[in-house]
């Protein structure tokens, strides 16, 4: 009774998750919630073969099965108002309906008088008691489930499947939209320097210093920048031009000494 205490309002809320979810990613994880939760509640009923198939086959193959398809065919927020099937939002509420009438009549007559004939069908165990029904008498109606779920997958992808109405662009296309972005906006059409390239660490405030020997803004974060975190970048140009003059003096024959800060 405590854990079922425990494990009951996280189920209502993560179905209350599941239906209420603004993203189709998000409400698949909320049905793994409830089906974890469903799982460890057949555990306290002595029930190991139900434990076993909830984690195993709803939780591990059936939604990862969802989240596949969504990640294949992906979802799209403007198409959920648009019915791909004339009156299959009102098919879809009389379904639930009698769903949860059905529901509510089964959960009824397990809990009002002793269930007829369960002590002599587990008289070997809940397990191969199960195992028998399944592969003996309900086998087919076993195989046909089990090619419904492949079934309804196959028919998701087909049903949402969106033609390409223009070719895939390719590298080369890309290389162009970048420069072109680049002479239009001044966007940089390459990837920035990360902190710390070609300084003398790589601490995160640590500007960038570019082949030139002068540094990079866009190397350092603006949030540092804004809590004056970050040493000027001037500083360190300072400090290069100091060393490339005294470079210089040095092969010219001169005794001159590098200036500024040899931190």
């Amino acid at each position: 009774m405590i854990l079922f205490w425990i494990l009951a309002p996280i189920m209502v809320l993560a179905a209350l998750g599941m239906v209420m979810a603004a993203k189709a990613v998000h409400s698949a994880l909320f049905l793994a919630v409830v089906m974890i939760c469903l799982a460890i509640m057949y555990a306290a009923q002595e029930a190991p073969f139900l434990f076993t198939v909830q984690v195993i086959v709803y939780t591990g193959a059936v939604l990862m099965l969802f989240l596949f398809v969504l990640m294949l065919v992906g979802v799209d927020a403007s198409d959920s108002l648009i019915e791909t099937i004339p009156g299959q939002r009102l098919a879809a509420g009389a379904v639930g309906l009698l769903f949860g009438v059905l529901v509510v009549t089964s959960v009824g007559q397990a809990a009002v008088g002793d269930p007829v004939g369960l002590a002599s069908a587990n008289t070997d165990g809940n397990i191969p008691a199960l195992a028998q029904l399944l592969f003996s008498r309900y086998v087919f109606a076993f195989e046909v489930t089990s090619a419904l779920l492949i079934t309804a997958a196959v028919g998701a992808m087909v049903l949402a499947h969106r033609e390409r109405l223009t070719p895939k662009p390719t590298q080369r296309d890309q290389a162009l939209e970048r420069m072109r972005a680049y002479a239009e906006t001044g966007r940089h059409p390459g990837t920035l320097p990360s902190p710390g390239v070609l300084a003398r660490h790589n601490a995160v405030g640590t500007p960038a210093l570019l082949p030139d020997g002068t540094s990079s803004e866009l190397s350092v974060s603006r949030t540092l920048r804004a809590r004056g975190s970050v040493r000027p970048a001037g500083d360190y140009s300072n400090e290069v031009v100091a060393t490339l003059r005294a470079i210089d003096a040095t092969a010219d024959g001169g005794p001159e000494e590098p200036t500024g800060d040899r931190r």
